[in-house]
């Protein structure tokens, strides 16, 4: 998948946590800011990782950055 087509498939919600990742935000901080689990969190950052074909966070978040994403 194109990351131009990945980023239009991303939530709003996933938006949102790939922009407190990005922000150096731990997966438990980011669940109690947006007052969800942390099995929910970690749930958008698997979706994110492989809708943007990333091999882990670090990778999503630079892919992101680099698209202007976030």
């Amino acid at each position: 998948m194109d990351i131009a087509d990945a980023s239009t498939l991303i939530t709003h919600r996933e938006k949102e946590v790939l922009g407190l990742l990005s922000q150096g935000y731990k997966v438990k901080e980011i669940a109690d800011l947006l007052f969800v689990s942390h099995h929910t969190v970690q749930s958008h950052k698997k979706n994110m990782i492989q809708k943007f074909n990333s091999r882990n966070t670090v990778d999503l978040i630079v892919t992101a950055v680099r698209s202007q994403i976030v």
